[in-house]
């Protein structure tokens, strides 16, 4: 059996830049910011060249796949060629509003057109922090989802996957499900490595697979649902006081109107 796994990957402001509002346009200042790979998706891209390793040579495939609007989104998978992964696909979008719902409706369909039985995915974007698609594409699938990863094994069989993950209790939880099925990374699940430039220059003139949702998937409904009321900065927390005794304490939170 052979075990082809799917990464969708996000292009996002990079995680090490502070976002700027745009209070014109009611969103986040995007112009002349560096963008790069969601973090949780480069840790789903990791493991999946890990799973290319662990297992026999020629029983595991990789693909990448990116949806988004912005040509510059080739730069993200040609990174992802760059570190291993076989092949890439970039879907245009056309639009820069794509919902979770949306994101997963077009995945479903790009899983079935192909021969995938494992979709290896970050467990949210650092962006929009929604953490929907991957249960959004599980339920839209009707495959078995194993959230939350910090570690994954694949049997050498490749007939099941055994995936640990982090909960509110103390001990971990592990799950054991057949294939097909969708995984969602944590940071726990590994370090993803550096791409050196000389990789990159290497992968530089290999082709990428575009597609665009009009012509590929016209029948796909990505009608927003969501409405964004307003994106307001937080309040910068008020420093904090001490107080000599409780009834003081008491008198200060009845001050705030806490208690």
């Amino acid at each position: 059996m052979k075990l082809n796994v799917l990464v969708p990957v996000k292009r996002v402001l990079d995680y090490q830049l502070k976002p700027v509002l745009n209070s014109a346009r009611s969103g986040i200042e995007t112009a002349g910011f560096k963008f790069s790979i969601n973090p949780f998706d480069d840790i789903a891209i990791e493991e999946a060249l890990k799973l290319q390793t662990a297992l026999p040579k020629g029983s595991v495939t990789t693909h990448a796949v990116s949806i988004d609007s912005n040509p510059s989104c080739r730069d993200i998978l040609k990174n992802c060629l760059a570190k291993g992964i076989q092949d890439v696909t970039w879907i245009n979008s056309e639009t820069n509003v794509l919902e979770p719902l949306a994101i997963a409706k077009i995945l479903k369909q790009f899983v079935n057109k192909g021969e995938y039985n494992m979709v290896l995915l970050g467990k949210q974007a650092i962006d929009d922090d929604s953490s929907h698609t991957g249960q959004m594409l599980a339920g839209l699938l009707n495959w078995p989802q194993l959230t939350n990863a910090s570690k994954v094994e694949v049997s050498k069989e490749i007939d099941h996957v055994t995936v640990t993950s982090e909960t509110d209790q103390t001990a971990d939880q592990v799950l054991k499900s057949s294939l097909p099925c969708i995984i969602t990374a944590d940071l726990r699940l590994n370090t993803p490595r550096y791409v050196s430039l000389p990789k990159l220059m290497k992968v530089k003139r290999k082709p990428i697979r575009e597609l665009t949702l009009t012509k590929d998937f016209p029948e796909i409904d990505i009608t927003p649902r969501l409405t964004t009321i307003s994106l307001n900065e937080p309040e910068v927390k008020k420093p904090g006081i001490i107080v000599g005794s409780v009834d003081e304490l008491i008198s200060k939170l009845k001050e705030s109107k806490l208690i």
